[in-house]
């Protein structure tokens, strides 16, 4: 039983204060048929004729902990999804976990316990996995590193190369949640909010747009939110991306508080949105799937692509244009 109620760097040696971390909390709430604390790997079971799929991610917040999710929803979240918008059906992860010494036991508990939750929802296993104590003052509490492994059906396959002059742009809902959710939760402007992260896994908003032909590319709006998915849309086909202002959702919240802290809602990221580049026909056809589902209610074409020199391009409610730029420096806080 772990007797601390803090990490400490013996928590890290390989002895018995890190096997009743890893058994008391990781496999505690981690445990499944697949995942084996006394192996150094295992072997992954593959569908016959499917195409596997791999990606990799790290994961830094602070606060840890935010209104809507936590660095552990996060990690699952983020992963599942980069698996999501490429097509394929998310199945395993691996998670690291680089903790620093004096992170609460109770915070790392609940931080697993939401982390588990989010991979039993968006129906993965965590199948292995690996932890490091470093000395306080030379992390952020808590970092975790994933592996994410999916599988697709061959065939119909996504890319920024399908992309035609005339296709539309759409996103599944309100831009620029995740960010002002993080950034009021940090308490450094001095402003109070009610506003969600909208951290979650969006298979449910992929998984139906399989069998759609005209269906181009899909990506999720994470760090730098829409406008920079618009940006390497442009640069990838030469094309202007054309957003229409009064078609882009953003709730009256998020846009007060960007009114109010000087940001663009546009740039703010996003952990559980989608945007998708498809053809007229088959856009109609994926609003109409999204909206009937209670994660893609406020889903909207909110623009489309037109012959230019690759410029993001948005047409304001007034009837002016203005130019998205490409984020250069770091603007913005950092929120992942």
């Amino acid at each position: 039983m772990i007797e601390d109620t803090h990490v400490t760097l013996a928590h890290g040696n390989g002895g018995r204060r890190m096997r009743e971390l890893i058994e008391e909390i990781f496999a505690h709430h981690l445990g499944n048929a697949s995942l084996d604390v006394q192996l150094d790997a295992v072997p992954l079971d593959f569908a016959p004729g499917m195409v596997p799929y791999i990606t990799t991610d790290a994961f830094t917040v602070r606060p840890l902990e935010f209104p809507g999710g936590d660095i552990g929803s996060l990690a699952v979240n983020g992963t599942v999804n980069d698996l999501a918008v490429s097509g394929a059906e998310p199945r395993f992860l691996t998670l690291n976990a680089i903790i620093e010494e004096g992170l609460e036991v109770e915070c790392l508990d609940r931080i697993v316990r939401s982390l588990a939750d989010a991979a039993r929802t968006a129906g993965v296993r965590v199948v292995a996995g690996d932890t490091k104590v470093v000395p306080r003052g030379q992390g952020g509490g808590l970092y975790f590193a994933t592996t994410g492994v999916g599988l697709r059906a061959p065939g119909h396959q996504l890319g920024m190369n399908r992309i035609r002059e005339g296709d539309v742009l759409l996103v599944s809902g309100p831009a620029g949640d995740h960010g002002i959710a993080v950034m009021l939760a940090r308490e450094e402007f001095e402003l109070k909010g009610s506003v969600q992260s909208d951290c979650a896994a969006v298979t449910p908003l992929t998984a139906p747009l399989a069998a759609i032909e005209g269906l181009r590319f899909m990506r999720d709006p994470t760090r730098g939110g829409v406008a920079t998915v618009a940006h390497e849309i442009a640069a990838a086909t030469g094309l202007n991306v054309r957003l229409n202002e009064a078609q882009v959702p953003v709730r009256d919240s998020v846009r007060s508080f960007c009114h109010m802290l000087g940001y663009d809602p546009y740039y703010l990221a996003c952990e559980g949105r989608v945007v998708a580049v498809a053809a007229p026909d088959a856009a109609r056809d994926i609003l109409a799937i999204w909206r009937g589902i209670q994660a893609g209610e406020h889903a909207s074409a909110i623009g489309m692509l037109s012959a230019g020199k690759g410029q993001v391009i948005l047409e304001t409610e007034i009837g002016g244009e203005r130019f998205l730029e490409e984020l250069e420096d770091d603007p913005l806080p950092r929120i992942c």
